[in-house]
């Protein structure tokens, strides 16, 4: 699995995050616990493979935000035994 931790520039509210969450759910369909933070200025997700750049700075900047850039990173998921 991956982590991927994308920084956007342009969110000013919650209606933004939301807005940038669901163009991350339409772009990778696989994505699970997208999360955004204006605060932060970024929007994370984790995946069963790495995300495609090309492909989350076409969704996030045809919703209109401006897209910085992106990291995927190895995401081991953190259970109770583990």
């Amino acid at each position: 699995m991956y982590r991927t931790t994308v920084k956007v520039d342009g969110m000013m509210c919650g209606m933004c995050e939301a807005h940038i969450c669901d163009a991350i759910r339409k772009a990778v369909p696989s994505a699970k616990k997208v999360k955004a933070s204006r605060a932060k200025k970024e929007a994370t997700f984790i995946s069963d493979s790495a995300a495609d750049e090309a492909v989350i700075e076409k969704a996030v900047k045809d919703t209109g935000y401006g897209f910085i850039g992106i990291v995927t990173e190895p995401y081991e998921k953190k259970g109770l035994f583990g």
